[in-house]
């Protein structure tokens, strides 16, 4: 994406499929990780879910709360207040296909994202950035790492509250703004739920010149919603 990148182009990006890349597409990962976890360990904890997942520990309530009702996972209290999660034969069904679901396009996916994030950094080396912020962690946040290397252009931090890890490929993660490093060039948008509050955050931090996002976010980029 270029310097007079814009909404209009923002809204002709979607994902293999014909899906745009959105809150939905990535609930469904989530999802399907929480079944195929869950069948490899039952006795496990929503906080440890959570880290797992990469999300909110009240994210994973939910999930589990929307599986549960939906007849794909069944809980069983044991002791010391704790419980036990357990695929139903419907759970199972479900696991299935939404991996094969997740194959079947993340392969289309990576490369798109390779390949706008290649482009992000490509204009981030233009205007001499030696270092960006990447706002938001997802499945992008990994892929812009690369691309940063490739281009010369170091990653200083990931800006998320929500993340459980510490880091991400030795790249540092932050909760707070407070804690960004000092000397950053500019952000760059991973995030992919939420995408246009990423987008605010980062343009808040850095101002709007200095923040960039693909356009398979579908980003407003000329200001904030009204």
């Amino acid at each position: 994406m270029t310097d007079g990148s814009n909404a209009r182009a923002a809204a002709t990006a979607f994902q293999p499929g014909g899906a745009r890349l959105g809150a939905a597409d990535a609930e469904r990962r989530h999802i399907a990780g929480l079944l195929a976890f869950v069948e490899r360990e039952a006795h496990v904890s929503q906080r440890i879910l959570a880290g797992e997942l990469g999300v909110a520990l009240g994210l994973v309530n939910t999930y589990i709360k929307r599986c549960v009702k939906k007849g794909l996972i069944k809980v069983q209290q044991i002791p010391s207040r704790r419980y036990a999660y357990y695929l139903t034969p419907s759970g199972f069904a479900e696991k299935s296909r939404l991996t094969a679901e997740y194959l079947s396009w993340s392969l289309s996916f990576f490369r798109q994202a390779r390949t706008q994030y290649s482009d992000l950094f490509s204009v981030a080396h233009q205007r001499q950035w030696k270092s960006v912020v990447l706002f938001g962690g997802s499945d992008l946040t990994e892929i812009a790492i690369l691309c940063a290397s490739e281009q010369g252009v170091s990653v200083a931090a990931v800006f998320d509250a929500r993340i459980q890890k510490s880091s991400i490929f030795n790249i540092p993660v932050v909760a707070s703004l407070d804690m960004l490093p000092a000397g950053c060039d500019g952000s760059i948008v991973t995030g992919i739920e939420d995408a246009q509050v990423w987008f605010e955050a980062a343009v808040g931090a850095f101002g709007q010149a200095n923040v960039l996002a693909p356009p398979m976010l579908s980003v407003r980029l000329d200001g904030p919603r009204p």
